[in-house]
């Protein structure tokens, strides 16, 4: 591991480097759901992110505490970007505005032209 890798993860301690791969779990979210939000969230920002045991986490969703949720990973070239949409998603910022209104009816694109 390169030096100043080791220093950021060392400044980072909840990031683990998964062994054998370039990828590093950056968070973990006790349900499969929440996991498939965040990493939405990480690829829509340009960060390829993959899950892992969330078919374990859902086959056991009673031991979920113990398997430690469902962990969302990412190239080491992007942790630092993964970070930085982690801390916006917990701070909200991709939160819908729950008063906004997503009726239909100015919505022509799905009526037929008659």
């Amino acid at each position: 591991m390169r030096p100043d890798l080791t220093a950021w993860l060392e400044a980072h301690p909840d990031v683990k480097a998964v062994p054998g791969t370039d990828l590093f779990v950056v968070a973990a979210r006790p349900r499969v759901t929440d996991a498939a939000l965040v990493q939405g969230c990480l690829v829509a920002a340009g960060v390829p992110a993959v899950l892992a045991d969330a078919n374990l986490v859902q086959a056991y969703a009673g031991a979920v505490t113990a398997l430690g949720g469902v962990p969302i990973m990412v190239p080491q070239r992007y942790l630092q970007q993964a970070l930085e949409v982690l801390a916006a998603y917990d701070r909200g910022d991709f939160a819908l505005d729950e008063g906004i209104d997503v009726g239909l009816e100015n919505d022509t694109s799905s009526r037929g032209s008659n």
